[in-house]
This record gives structure tokens, C-alpha cells and sequence, in this order.
């Protein structure tokens, strides 16, 4: 039986393969390997309905995964359509903790050409978020959403396609990760006052704002950036699970912390936080892929987009912060239930974890 687990970083993430003989060949071949979980929602596995799938079942509808295939995915040469089956034995994988269905994948066209154009158009209407990364020789793309059409040409070196598919997708995870923007929210809310006499008041000095402000972005740009590297290229693997959890307390530690002060310098404590963080980044990374023969350029690549996205909410947030920090309804209601609000959401998230 095929069970499925999710956890809460889990992309909808797809791997398609595909290989030539030569540059110019007209013949591919390879696979796409897709989760059960998302092709069950296009063809319905269960056939007895008892809640578990089994081998006998994904086998008995081959015919219907060879359909779909060739339903979503589409190659052209210019304006020549290639054609593209899935005809030979179905296999299993798992990459985190995910069955995965490796189906066999060839592409036959009418001519040579240096350039190939692949369309793909699976699960997106269900799923925004679903990404599948495409790897044809040493060229890779991410298809996504909002690029389901894109072209190989295998004159052209990969090197900046590469940096830039994975610098986006750095940037748009900071955007979607939630637990990571709360956290920097979370420390930007009490960057703007100062404790005294048991007491947040505002901070006078635009100077000490910004310099406190860029001890505590550098502390956790400089850690998350030490374990998101390390544990993509694998010279580290922490469990998923506690590294989910770690993070949500880490954002209920930075919210509590400006309700009941422990700690008022945050340096060293957002540098031991940003370590989890770091390794939470790593696993939407490993998730998506690593470019084939770009391994380290999309590492840095990834981790620039985090810092660009970062960056992009530190620049929205902290002068709104700045600018209204004097008044009262700030110091004595916004961030105390700003921190509140946070507290509980890191709460929720740290029960679901566990």
C-alpha cells in the first residue's frame, strides 16, 4: 500500500527528465516523475474505496496515466509538434517522505534543431503553488503557474537561465512562507523602542534603529545562509519534522519576547533561530531540485532570492514601524497585540507540528 505525509513547508513539486543522444538528435527520452497524491486528483487510484493505494491499482490504469501525459505535456520544434508518449513499465520513488510515480517518458520529432519548446500544463488548475522541474541534457527550467511554456536551446549556455529561475524561486518562497515573515516581524515590531524602566518607549535615534536593526538582519541572513547551503548540498540532514517545529517556536519566542522582555539584545538568539530557518529553506529548495549541473549556482542563486525577498519586507515594514513609533496607541496596543496575534498563530503551528 502507498501511504502519504505532509509537512508544512510540502510544495507540490514534479521532476521531468529528459535526454538526447546529441545535441541536435531527434529522439528523447526519460521520465516524469510526479506525487501519487497529486496524479490520484486527475485519475482516481482507489479503486475499492478503502482509503489505501495499492500497485495492482496505479498499474490497472496505465492506460489513463499514458492519456493524461500526453494531455499535459507537449514538446515542439518551432512550429512542428514532436510526439510525446509514456509507453513502457511504470516504476516507484520517494523523495520526502512522498510516493512518487516514475513514468516513462519519449519524444519523438521530424527534424534536428538546436532549439526545443516544452509546454507543461499539469495539476494548475488545482494547485497555484505546483512546480516541476524540467531537466532536458544540461539545461533545467522550474515551470510554474505563470511559466507553463518554455524553450531549451542547446547552443546557449544554461548558467544565467539557471540563476535566475532559482533566484525567483528564492524570492517567492520568503513571499509565501509565512512563519518566516512573522518571525522577522515579530523582531522588526520592537526594533523601533527601547526598554526602559520595564517599559517600551520609542527609540529617538534613527541611527540606533538602523544599526540595531541590521545586527539582527545580518545575524539571521548570515545563519540561515550557513545551514540552507549546508544542508543542500548535503553535508547535513535534519528531520523535517523538528525543524518545523523549531521554527514555529522560534516565532512564538520572538512574539512572547516583546510581551515578557528576556532578552532585549536579539543578535545571538535571531542567529540560533536563523539556523532553523535556514534548514526550513533548504527543504522547499532540496524539494524543488537542484539544477543538474548547476548544483552550487542554484544554492546561491536560492539563497540571493531569500535575501532579495527579505530584504523587500524590510524595506516595506521598517519605515512604516519608524514613522509611527512616538505614539502612544503604538507602544501601549499595536505591537503588544501585533505580538499577540503572532503568538497565537506560532502556538497553532507548534501543536499541528508536533
Amino acid at each position: 500500500m502507498i501511504s502519504f505525509n505532509s509537512y508544512a513547508h510540502q510544495l507540490s513539486t514534479g521532476y521531468l527528465e529528459l535526454n538526447t543522444t546529441a545535441p541536435q538528435a531527434i529522439s528523447l527520452t526519460g521520465s516524469w516523475q510526479v506525487d501519487i497524491a497529486d496524479i490520484e486528483q486527475q485519475i482516481p487510484f482507489d479503486l475499492n474505496q478503502d482509503g489505501a493505494i495499492s500497485w495492482q491499482e496505479i498499474t490497472a490504469k496505465q492506460l489513463a496515466i499514458e492519456s493524461f501525459v500526453t494531455k499535459v505535456i507537449s514538446v515542439k520544434q518551432h512550429t512542428n509538434s514532436c510526439i510525446v508518449t509514456s509507453s513502457g513499465p511504470l516504476q516507484l520513488d520517494n523523495h520526502f517522505n512522498q510516493a512518487y510515480l516514475v513514468i516513462p517518458l519519449h519524444v519523438k520529432c521530424s527534424t534536428t534543431s538546436d532549439t526545443l519548446s516544452l509546454s507543461y500544463r499539469a495539476f494548475f488548475e488545482r494547485d497555484s503553488n505546483h512546480k516541476t522541474i524540467a531537466a532536458i541534457n544540461d539545461q533545467s527550467r522550474i515551470f510554474s503557474k505563470d511559466k507553463q511554456t518554455q524553450v531549451f536551446n542547446f547552443n546557449q549556455s544554461s548558467y544565467l537561465q539557471t540563476f535566475v529561475e532559482y533566484l525567483y524561486q528564492g524570492v517567492l518562497h520568503i513571499w509565501l512562507g509565512l512563519d518566516h515573515i512573522l518571525f522577522l516581524i515579530a523582531l522588526l515590531l520592537t526594533c523601533v523602542l527601547v526598554r526602559k524602566n520595564h517599559a517600551w518607549q520609542a527609540n529617538s535615534s534613527k541611527w540606533h534603529i538602523f544599526k540595531h536593526t541590521a545586527w539582527i538582519v545580518t545575524a539571521f541572513t548570515l545563519a540561515h545562509s550557513i545551514t540552507l547551503t549546508a544542508t543542500a548540498m548535503a553535508l547535513i540532514s535534519p528531520n523535517s519534522r523538528w525543524v518545523e517545529l523549531g521554527i514555529a517556536i522560534s516565532v512564538l519566542f520572538a512574539a512572547l519576547n516583546n510581551i515578557y522582555p528576556l532578552i532585549v539584545r536579539l543578535g545571538w538568539i535571531t542567529f540560533a533561530f536563523g539556523l532553523l530557518h535556514g534548514m526550513g529553506f533548504a527543504s522547499v529548495l532540496a524539494e524543488l531540485g537542484l539544477s543538474n549541473n548547476y548544483q552550487l549556482l542554484s544554492v546561491l542563486a536560492f539563497n540571493l532570492g531569500v535575501e532579495m525577498g527579505q530584504l523587500v519586507i524590510l524595506a516595506l515594514a521598517l519605515p512604516i514601524l519608524t514613522a509611527i513609533r512616538h505614539f502612544n496607541w503604538y507602544q501601549k496596543w499595536i505591537m503588544p497585540l501585533g505580538s499577540v496575534a503572532i503568538a497565537l498563530i506560532a502556538i497553532q503551528w507548534s501543536i499541528e507540528r508536533i
